[in-house]
């Protein structure tokens, strides 16, 4: 598995301000549902993909047409400029998955990403970066997008029952209190108020 922040080129030679957040599986894997994940910044494809086709040109072979499903992204340019060419970019909104990027290349073929939602907390799109770009994983990015909702849940609903013990009383139940002068004022009992 790997999991990098790529920095690419621009036409002037220099490094852009933010790097491309991806993660892409090995290259010796099977044929995967998935071949890695994409966190971008934003949902503007103009402004977002030609900093990751510019990294996955060399990796992959130049990058012709990216396909995606407009119920992710606002608008869908027809084309859009990569250092010194052209990418078409076309939707199908049934045919594919709406969290999926697909990259085609005339002469390597055809990878799929899962796209990260730009405003995904960083733990979150961390876990899904490196489980869409696991060779032992065979799981569609919208299964994916589902488990990730799943466990942000279950993570915020523990995080609640965690503050409903620590309120009630919690690991101090029954132990000393420190007052507000520093001293530690012994646990109230059943039938004698707390002394602070």
């Amino acid at each position: 598995m790997t999991a990098t922040i790529f920095r690419p080129m621009t036409s002037e030679g220099r490094h852009p301000t933010s790097p491309v957040r991806l993660s892409l599986a090995p290259t010796a894997s099977a044929p995967l549902l998935l071949d890695g994940a994409w966190w971008p910044r934003s949902r503007d494809l103009t402004a977002e993909l030609p900093a990751l086709v510019s990294v996955l040109d060399p990796l992959w072979g130049r990058i012709t047409r990216v396909t995606v499903n407009p119920a992710q992204w606002p608008v869908v340019p027809r084309k859009v400029p990569v250092a010194g060419h052209m990418v078409k970019v076309g939707w199908f909104r049934f045919e594919q998955d709406a969290h999926e990027l697909l990259l085609l290349s005339c002469h390597m073929g055809r990878w799929n990403l899962l796209v990260v939602p730009p405003r995904t907390p960083p733990a979150v799109a961390a876990w899904l970066m490196a489980v869409a770009s696991d060779p032992r994983r065979t799981v569609t990015a919208s299964r994916l997008m589902a488990d990730a909702a799943h466990l942000a849940a279950s993570a915020e609903a523990d995080r609640a029952g965690e503050a409903v013990w620590e309120f009630e009383g919690g690991h101090e139940a029954g132990a000393g209190v420190t007052s507000p002068r520093g001293r530690v004022a012994p646990a109230a009992s059943a039938d004698q108020p707390e002394r602070v």
